[in-house]
């Protein structure tokens, strides 16, 4: 649901550096909000503090969120360091593979590019949608 940036809380958080958020609101400007936010019935964040940062960076006015009912101070916090501790980031070699999957996606051979127009072609022709 979206939730208006004005109306979340941040109160005292774990994460004092929030890293490099133009890299984020770049992202974030790009291809949308991949993850939501979490936060209380009342507003106030659990998880997503840079998400936010970088949508308050690109000027929105509205944040894509989750709630989650969460008992107690204990179990806010947990699931704060959880949400960022139970990530797991690609190995050098899995981001060298996956920028070469994508060089040859968006920049495609000659005979691709024509098996590419000959399958448009047909899913046109006999109105197949993807």
């Amino acid at each position: 649901m979206q939730v208006p940036i004005e109306d979340i809380i941040v109160k005292k958080r774990i994460r004092q550096d929030m890293g490099n958020i133009d890299a984020l609101a770049d992202s974030m400007r790009r291809l949308g909000q991949i993850s939501p936010i979490a936060i209380t019935k009342n507003n106030v964040l659990i998880a997503g503090g840079r998400r936010l940062e970088a949508a308050r960076a690109l000027g929105w006015r509205t944040i894509n969120a989750i709630i989650v009912e969460i008992p107690d101070t204990a179990s806010k916090l947990e699931y704060e360091i959880e949400e960022n501790i139970q990530r797991q980031d690609f190995t050098s070699e899995e981001i060298t593979e996956a920028s070469k999957q994508l060089n040859k996606l968006k920049h495609p051979g000659f005979f691709r590019r024509i098996w590419m127009a000959i399958v448009r072609f047909f899913k046109k022709l006999f109105k197949i949608e993807d």
